[in-house]
């Protein structure tokens, strides 16, 4: 899913350090994030690594990572419903427990990134995967499908704060070496998650379609990851450990959660992520009552992966280039409600699609404004040591937010079209007014 622009951020002269610095004689060895390096002689300082080379194993993750979890998700919702026979509140319930153990759990990926590096958490993180949706083939009952949506976000929630932290620590390097803006690396990989997303569902439907089902959609899902782990066992560098720190002050740094502007950013954010969770909530219910069938979810999903491969960079240069992070931010929540609030008010299209089609677009393009602005603006608010732990916070903030929201919407499933939609509308548009307070240009943590 990934990303502030940073080039309207003023960018003190002695930065904090990125980790792609060439380190120098008498400070401490720096965390290597680029590609590994060859062994040096004892004594001798690493070579810098290459940051390019990082960012495009970086990007690959999150391709992969995608094409596995959406082979899957778009058709969790029907499974549980229609194969399992939960009600609707049930079934938003279990959603909203995954995506809680998945982006509520971000924190605690966050802070071991921070402590332990990124290798042995995203190596974690794939395992526990592919044991998740092994286990979710197979569950056929409340409390074992709870088990294996609770293990399947988790594991997410060791893979991506680490690849995502370590993203933006590149995307800032890459800006103060080339001026280049650090939104269009976080761009490219958020295009390349979609990339994934858009082949995600397609790999599914095609499972389905085949007659394999939801267990056979699990298990592709399954070997995907076993190639991201084969690939990242045998690339992902290995660094040093970071310096030992109190526990408290590692999970509950007051530079985090004492720090108003990014805890209003986590808050604005939060909207975002709980709109989105509609996709695989709301939007497959408007389906089935404009179709009669999911059939067509896999297509609409596939609009949206496309929308952002194609769209996704020449926006966030046009944005980095003319408006500030935070009116991106703002811009994209408004643009979010606008395809809730467009779903009862849009005719019926072609086989009835046209009030879905017309939410997947507005919320794609809200997403593609507001998502590499706000994660642009991260490595502004915090200090860098507390990147991944900021990064998982961020996440772990919304995943609550979700939830919290999951079960209401799931029960409004059932209430009459224009008060559902209004309701959903009036959550992103609550975020774009916390957007609007927080600072023009971004402002610095104490001690930043």
């Amino acid at each position: 899913m990934g990303p502030g622009t940073g080039a309207e951020v003023p960018v003190p002269e002695e930065a904090p350090r990125t980790g792609l610095e060439v380190p120098v004689p008498g400070d401490p060895v720096p965390e290597d994030p680029g590609t590994a390096p060859r062994p040096s002689a004892p004594g001798t300082p690493p070579r810098a690594p290459d940051p390019q080379a990082y960012i495009r194993l970086l990007t690959g993750t999150q391709f992969a990572f995608n094409i596995g979890f959406y082979a899957v998700l778009p058709y969790l919702a029907g499974h549980l419903g229609e194969g399992l026979g939960m009600a609707g509140w049930l079934v938003g319930l279990v959603l909203g427990l995954r995506t809680f153990s998945q982006q509520g759990l971000f924190v605690v990926g966050g802070a071991l990134t921070d402590r332990y590096g990124p290798r042995p958490v995203v190596l974690a993180g794939c395992v526990l995967r592919i044991a998740g949706f092994c286990w979710l083939a197979q569950a056929g009952s409340t409390a074992t499908v709870v088990g294996a949506v609770l293990l399947i976000g988790f594991a997410a929630a060791l893979f991506s704060p680490a690849v995502e932290s370590e993203t933006a620590r590149a995307a800032v390097a890459h800006e103060r070496a080339t001026g280049a803006p650090r939104a269009q690396v976080l761009a490219v990989f958020s295009a390349a998650g979609q990339a994934g997303a858009f082949l995600g569902p397609l790999l599914g439907t095609l499972l389905l379609f085949l007659g394999g089902g939801f267990r056979a959609a699990c298990l592709a899902g399954a070997v995907v990851f076993v190639g991201v782990l084969a690939g990242h066992a045998r690339l992902m560098p290995r660094r040093p450990r970071a310096p030992r720190v109190p526990h408290t002050r590692a999970v509950f740094s007051r530079e985090v959660f004492a720090n108003r502007p990014f805890l209003l950013l986590c808050l604005a954010y939060s909207t975002y992520l709980v709109s989105y969770n509609q996709l695989y909530l709301a939007l497959p219910a408007e389906v089935e009552r404009a179709t009669g069938s999911q059939g067509a979810l896999g297509a609409l999903f596939a609009l949206s992966s496309l929308l952002v491969v194609t769209a996704q960079l020449p926006l966030t240069r046009w944005s980095a280039r003319r408006i500030a992070p935070r009116t991106a931010l703002v811009a994209g929540l408004g643009t979010v409600a606008a395809g809730f609030a467009a779903v009862p008010l849009a005719p019926d299209g072609p086989a009835g699609l046209l009030p879905g089609a017309t939410l997947v677009v507005l919320l794609t393009l809200g997403q593609m404004l507001l998502v590499p602005a706000a994660r642009g603006l991260v490595p502004d608010l915090v200090d860098d040591h507390r990147l991944g732990l900021a990064t998982g916070a961020l996440s772990s903030v919304s995943g609550l937010a979700v939830l919290l929201g999951s079960a209401a919407s799931g029960t409004l499933l059932g209430a009459p079209g224009p008060v559902l939609w209004t309701v959903l509308a009036a959550v992103p548009l609550a975020g774009a007014g916390v957007a609007l307070t927080l600072p023009r240009a971004g402002a610095r943590a104490p001690g930043h």
